[in-house]
Formats: C-alpha cells, sequence, structure tokens
C-alpha cells in the first residue's frame, strides 16, 4: 500500500475530503482484498474511489446524493454534465433504464462488455446527477476485469467517470487520480487508450463521440 499525504499536488488539488477535513490517499495494488474495501467504502461511507477502466482511470461514486455531490465536488463539474455509469449485468441495467430500444439491443449484443457508453432513456427517480438534460443516462459494461469486479462488488451501478478535473487530462496511472484527493485508488498498472464511444439513442440514434469503439449505426 501506498500513501500519498494530504498536501498540494501538481495540479494544485488539496489532497483531503471538503467533508472530513485531511486524509491520507491509500493507494492499494487491485487485488481482491483492496477491491472489497474499495466495494465497502462506495457503499457505506459515500467515498469517492479512483480505478482502472478500459480507457483510462476513472472515479466511483455509489448513486446515492452524498457521494454524487462529493464526486461532482471532486471533478469541479458544472452540474448540468451527466456522470456516466457502469453495470455488471442486465439486471443492473434495468434498474436505470425501464425499456431498450431494438438498436440498443444490437449494440449491447455487439459491444458490451467494451468501450461503448450508451445513452438511454433513464428511468423515473434516478439521481439528476447522472441524467443528462434529454432525460438519457450514459451506461456500459466495462471490459476491464477491475472495474467489473468493483462493480459487482459493490452490487449496484456506480459512476465511471475520467479520473480528472473537468477540461484536465484523464488520468493515466493510479498517483495521478490520487492526486485529485479522492478516499482510495485502486491501482493496476497504466491505462492510456482512446476514450470510450458515446452513442445517444434518445430518439433519433447520433454519435456523440467516437472514440475506441466503432460503431456503425447503419449496419448496427
Amino acid at each position: 500500500m501506498r500513501s500519498v499525504g494530504a498536501e498540494r499536488g501538481a495540479a494544485g488539488v488539496a489532497l483531503d475530503d471538503a467533508a472530513a477535513g485531511p486524509t491520507a490517499v491509500q493507494v492499494l495494488r487491485a487485488d481482491g482484498a483492496a477491491i472489497a474495501r474499495a466495494a465497502v467504502r462506495l457503499r457505506d461511507e459515500a467515498a469517492v474511489i479512483g480505478f482502472p477502466t478500459e480507457t483510462c482511470y476513472g472515479l466511483a461514486a455509489a448513486l446515492d446524493l452524498a457521494g454524487l455531490a462529493r464526486l461532482q465536488r471532486v471533478k469541479g463539474r458544472a452540474s448540468e454534465h451527466a456522470l456516466p455509469v457502469i453495470v455488471a449485468d442486465r439486471a443492473m441495467l434495468e434498474s436505470l433504464v425501464p425499456r431498450l430500444p431494438p438498436l440498443a439491443e444490437r449494440l449491447i449484443a455487439r459491444h458490451w462488455p467494451g468501450p461503448l457508453t450508451l445513452v438511454l432513456p433513464a428511468a423515473a427517480g434516478l439521481p439528476a446527477a447522472i441524467v443528462g438534460p434529454g432525460g438519457g443516462v450514459g451506461v456500459r459494461i466495462s471490459s476491464d476485469p477491475v472495474a467489473q469486479q468493483l462493480v459487482r462488488a459493490v452490487g449496484a451501478p456506480i459512476t465511471a467517470t475520467s479520473a480528472n478535473r473537468s477540461g484536465a487530462q484523464p488520468a493515466t496511472v493510479a498517483l495521478q487520480a490520487a492526486l485529485l484527493g479522492v478516499a482510495l485508488v485502486l491501482d493496476d498498472g497504466p491505462r492510456e487508450e482512446p476514450p470510450t464511444t458515446l452513442v445517444e439513442l434518445l430518439g433519433t440514434a447520433r454519435v456523440l463521440r467516437q472514440g475506441r469503439c466503432v460503431v456503425d449505426l447503419g449496419g448496427a
């Protein structure tokens, strides 16, 4: 385990929690014990956790008001930008999305698990932080083994926004994520791939961002 003290890092971000005061940020090798520990902190403490995905390091919070508010403070993200989410399986997906358009079913069958985020019609009552202005929630099943294990250990959907202050470059190694002042970071080596592809399926299907996953909507 590595511990990063509560001082200011290169990006000028204080390594502490605004609600709890200065703390050390734990950087743990992403084994089963560390993933279980991270899951407990997400569920029980409204913590923000850094973790590897198939593209870069991400920031996880449980979908409760305290955890999401803490994550938005870490990101410095304007409230109109919805936070993307990862799920472990179809049951978790159905807790967020009441119905899937036929095109979504085809894209899921072809590209999940993988770096494709689908913006789908959100279920009623979801936290505002994960719902965009058009009423959609961005969701995927990650192909990264650590991300998969983490969401399964939590037993519920978690956020998967990139580990960075809004507008900055995403973290590609664990220590960069630690500089954001999160509670804990799961370290599984470097991650530096193009971002997820972002496809919106709210009425007319459109590619909002072409990333690592190549999607042909005409042939999907």
